[in-house]
């Protein structure tokens, strides 16, 4: 401000010039001090943030790699096993083989009325999912599975078409309970919330898959 009003002034006071140069002489002598103490000032706050930010990132690694496991059992995901690609839509598009649609609801959260979360529903043929996306939590959960066509692939290769031997071995690699009757493989949790995989047969294939989850 100082800069301005001498520029100002010396327009229209030119008598007053030498004692203005001597002012001026000052001022910039004491700005240029001002402005060291300014730039080491302003070094040493950069230094001090930068040191906090490779503090803050040391702390986020720790804490990612004592992070609890990423991997879905097979009855709480059947169709994705990475717990963080579970969550997104994207992964459940890219294992979609064929033509989809996707619509969007919103529903009243279970326990908190005034809460919105949204119901996610893909359609591609005859096959139908479902996914639960709370609004509070940001996860994307399997509630339904209705398959009937081969435009999608569970787990292990598990689809439409496949023998009831072949289902069998499959199952087997997984910690599930097989319940088998001659039109029927169905697989369930031994404990816990009741989940089940029904694998429904004709002529000794499987020609239609129905998940059924839950949701707390």
């Amino acid at each position: 401000m100082l800069a301005y009003r001498f520029c100002i002034s010396t327009c229209y006071r030119r008598s007053l010039s030498v004692r203005l140069l001597v002012l001026l002489l000052l001022i910039s002598h004491f700005s240029v001090a001002c402005g060291t103490d300014v730039s080491e000032t302003g070094t040493e706050k950069q230094q001090a943030i930068r040191r906090r930010g490779q503090t803050a990132d040391t702390l986020s690694v720790k804490h990612i790699t004592t992070g609890a496991p990423t991997s879905n059992d097979f009855l709480s995901n059947p169709f994705i096993i990475d717990s963080k690609q579970s969550r997104k839509l994207d992964a459940y598009f890219a294992r979609i083989n064929a033509d989809f649609t996707v619509d969007a609801n919103a529903i009243e959260n279970l326990h908190k009325p005034s809460i919105s979360d949204t119901i996610y529903t893909i359609r591609f043929g005859n096959s139908v999912l479902e996914l639960y996306a709370p609004t509070q939590t940001g996860d994307l959960l399997l509630q339904l599975a209705d398959i009937q066509n081969t435009g999608i692939l569970l787990r292990n290769n598990m689809k439409i078409g496949m023998t009831q031997p072949e289902l069998m071995v499959k199952l087997k690699t997984h910690d599930v309970r097989i319940i088998q009757t001659t039109n029927e493989v169905v697989a369930t949790n031994n404990e816990g919330a009741p989940i089940s995989l029904h694998f429904y047969l004709k002529n000794g294939k499987v020609n239609r898959i129905r998940y059924n989850g839950y949701l707390d």
